[in-house]
């Protein structure tokens, strides 16, 4: 199939995805984000951090501009929550007001990942565990606006979206000469200890109310431009990160297993694999541009400030060396959300997973 009409027939799913589910009721009050650059809606904005996405050219797509996503447009959380019928963009955690926080708030941050120093190298984040700690206060307000018993009923209903551990490979173990973890760790004692880590957090948000999880994988880390130009390898991907991320990822659809195992009887948790080799097969079908990044970067891993990006931004999977442009994020969300291969979606997608 040419790989310009493999390209519009997803673009069109997805887009008649989008359409049928503006004016219908939401799927889900609301949905909660924790995770680090891919999900940030503009948390870093105000912190002391070179990790921050709030000038041009990002958000060049996007209604309001650069508002700190790290894309040129929408993020997979935006797209996901189009199809979720919720009819608004989740706000970020620093910039929540009123009723907004019913229909869900993003505590994403750029650089953050499941261990605490993860990323602190540029600056300040706001890491998984102070993640949380901001969900407990954005419970409270909502306990302060519909008591406890809708709130109770609230959390049940809500969408909890968790996409964090990208970070801990790219920000911390992959920098040996900044943090000493690949000295002390081999690949599978570092993804056992953020497997343990993140399921006490998540044991934690079931504590606190939630019961329905989708979990996103590390995608395929060795194959951004960042990698690329980092080990030079003239456009092949580094095999050996995408080796250790694959250890996380594995981890992770065991660890949903064993929690649907331990809570299934009023909990729903499901995964959606980033790092499947077949995804990699399907994406290079419509997208033309695989291993470089569509606005200028310079030596940096984030787009250079008032640069012109590339016309031709349907065609390019990253946008700048880590992150998506909302082409590739659309395609992503409507497999996750639509998805029936259970190499990427396991073992449900998120469309049957909020009607449970």
């Amino acid at each position: 199939m040419k790989s310009w009409l493999l390209l519009s027939l997803l673009l069109l799913a997805a887009n008649m995805l989008q359409q049928c589910c503006v004016n219908g009721q939401a799927q889900v009050p609301g949905v909660f984000v924790f995770g680090g650059t891919l999900s940030d809606h503009g948390n870093n904005n105000n912190l002391r951090t070179s990790v921050k996405s709030n000038y041009m050219p990002y958000g060049i797509d996007f209604s309001r501009g650069s508002t700190g996503r790290f894309s040129n447009g929408k993020t997979q959380v935006d797209i996901i929550a189009e199809f979720l019928r919720l009819n608004t963009s989740i706000p970020p955690y620093a910039n929540t007001t009123g009723s907004d926080i019913l229909k869900g708030v993003t505590y994403a941050s750029g650089s953050a990942g499941i261990r605490d120093e993860t990323g602190r190298h540029l600056g300040n984040n706001i890491n998984f565990r102070r993640q949380i700690a901001n969900h407990r206060y954005i419970i409270l307000r909502i306990l302060s606006q519909i008591g406890y018993n809708r709130t109770r009923q609230h959390l049940r209903q809500c969408l909890y979206y968790v996409h964090i551990g990208n970070n801990d490979y790219i920000y911390n173990y992959y920098l040996p000469q900044v943090y000493p973890r690949s000295r002390f760790f081999n690949t599978e004692q570092f993804a056992q200890d953020l497997i343990n880590r993140y399921s006490r957090y998540i044991q934690v948000l079931r504590s606190l109310g939630a019961r329905k999880f989708v979990f996103f994988s590390p995608g395929r880390i060795g194959c951004t431009p960042y990698a690329l130009s980092m080990r030079r390898t003239n456009g092949s991907c580094v095999e050996e990160m995408n080796a250790a991320t694959s250890i996380f990822t594995g981890k992770l659809r065991s660890l949903v297993d064993r929690l649907n195992n331990n809570f299934g009887d009023d909990s729903r948790f499901m995964f959606v694999n980033n790092s499947a080799r077949n995804l990699g097969v399907v994406a290079t079908g419509g997208f033309t541009v695989t291993n470089a990044s569509c606005c200028p970067t310079g030596t940096d891993l984030l787009c250079d400030p008032n640069q012109t990006p590339c016309q031709n931004r349907n065609q390019y999977v990253f946008w700048d060396k880590f992150v998506f442009t909302e082409a590739f994020n659309r395609f992503l969300a409507l497999l996750a959300y639509n998805g029936s291969n259970r190499d990427f979606v396991y073992p449900v997608n998120i469309s049957t997973l909020v009607q449970s």
